[in-house]
């Protein structure tokens, strides 16, 4: 797991042909690969249809704060419904006190 207190990171991506930069924290990054493996999808396509989400709102926030948004209402979901977490949805992400 990377460093829990990192500046953001900047990665390139393709997101329906566009090219675009985003930078996030390596938590998130950790935890975006993580959702896309579980959720069966490229990085590229997961971020897309977050986008998309996005755009949607009625008062769009910037794609690194959707993305981030995403991911914690993804972690609350996955709490509410007591599923548990399947092994691999927070892959290399320690979510204990440090």
């Amino acid at each position: 797991m990377a460093a829990p207190y990192h500046p953001p990171v900047k990665h390139s991506l393709s997101i329906l042909g566009h090219r675009t930069s985003i930078s996030l924290e390596p938590l998130f990054w950790d935890m975006l690969h993580a959702a896309a493996r579980q959720e069966d999808l490229s990085l590229s396509a997961l971020v897309a249809r977050i986008d998309a989400e996005r755009i949607r709102s009625a008062t769009p926030p910037g794609l690194a704060s959707a993305i981030r948004i995403w991911l914690v209402s993804r972690l609350e979901a996955i709490h509410e419904k007591g599923a548990g977490i399947a092994p691999d949805a927070l892959s290399g992400v320690d979510l204990t006190d440090q």
